[in-house]
């Protein structure tokens, strides 16, 4: 009785901080039965929680021992022995009862490592191996809560694609925010290709035509992926795919509203109304 308390407790933090933190992705939550929705509710407040650890304002090395600490407590989670970190247990049991391989969460940890050691990235092909570690992994662990057919690796792919599609969204919503942060993830091949200089990108007002130029293909890239993964929903089990719809959908309408404002990102950050979230998730439901 007293570790099922516990595990219930586990599971009540982190729906609570999926709730408060979770703005684009807690709509789509909303979508799955409720076993389903807790789990996805313990995947996101690791990712947070991940995330927060990289992100706070310390040195480098204390950051490393934090997300090693961390990693350690993840494996003592999967092994189903005690644990520090108060959601831990849920995402053990959550990994357990949907079959998510620890590796998936292990490489999670390394993709906000990488934001601790930030360096410029050279060319798509190292963004893209950034954007699997610290997304399309993510999409990955969602299909085992979803339930999906793998079809000898397909599934995975598709949600690989779909993984670059919303982490670009992101980097395109926040390159001005992470820039006069110190951090640029837009690849030196495109800045170059565009005659763009880096620190344009934490200047604040309306874009260059250059820095316009350089949007239009970053969203353009983004839409390629989006549509490429498009598949992907007829390999997601029933219950899981009006999710899937939603998440998507809300990225989507992101990206086309940085379109609309005319790549206006460098002093501001685009975002949707919640009116219009939730009128994408009950869309999904209808499918």
């Amino acid at each position: 009785m007293i570790q099922e308390s516990s595990l219930h407790a586990s599971y009540r933090f982190c729906s609570t901080l999926a709730r408060r933190e979770a703005r684009n992705f807690y709509y789509a939550f909303l979508l799955l039965p409720p076993h389903r929705r807790r789990s996805m509710c313990a995947l996101y407040a690791f990712l947070r929680h991940a995330d927060d650890l990289a992100d706070r304002p310390a040195p480098d090395d204390e950051r490393e021992m934090a997300l090693a600490g961390l990693r350690g407590d993840l494996d003592h989670a999967l092994a189903g022995e005690p644990t520090f970190w108060p959601g831990m247990r849920a995402l053990g049991d959550a990994a357990r009862r949907h079959a998510i391989p620890g590796e998936l969460l292990h490489q999670a940890i390394d993709g906000v490592l990488m934001d601790v050691h930030h360096r410029r990235f050279e060319t798509f092909a190292e963004l893209a191996d950034y954007c699997h570690h610290v997304a399309s992994v993510v999409g990955v662990a969602c299909l085992h809560i979803w339930g999906y057919r793998s079809e000898q690796g397909r599934a995975e792919s598709l949600a690989e694609h779909y993984g670059l599609a919303l982490q670009l969204t992101n980097i395109l919503r926040d390159v001005g925010e992470d820039a006069r942060a110190g951090r640029i993830y837009l690849p030196r091949e495109d800045l170059d290709r565009f005659g763009v200089d880096p620190a344009e990108l934490a200047e604040h007002g309306t874009p260059s035509d250059r820095l316009r130029s350089l949007f239009e293909f970053q969203a353009a890239r983004a839409r390629g992926f989006y549509e490429a993964g498009k598949p992907l929903e007829d390999l997601v089990d029933r219950v899981g795919r009006p999710v899937l719809r939603a998440i998507v959908g809300i990225y989507r309408a992101l990206l086309d509203e940085i379109i609309r404002r005319d790549y206006r990102v460098l002093d501001r950050r685009v975002a949707i109304p919640p009116t219009r979230k939730l009128a994408i998730a009950v869309r999904s439901l209808c499918g």
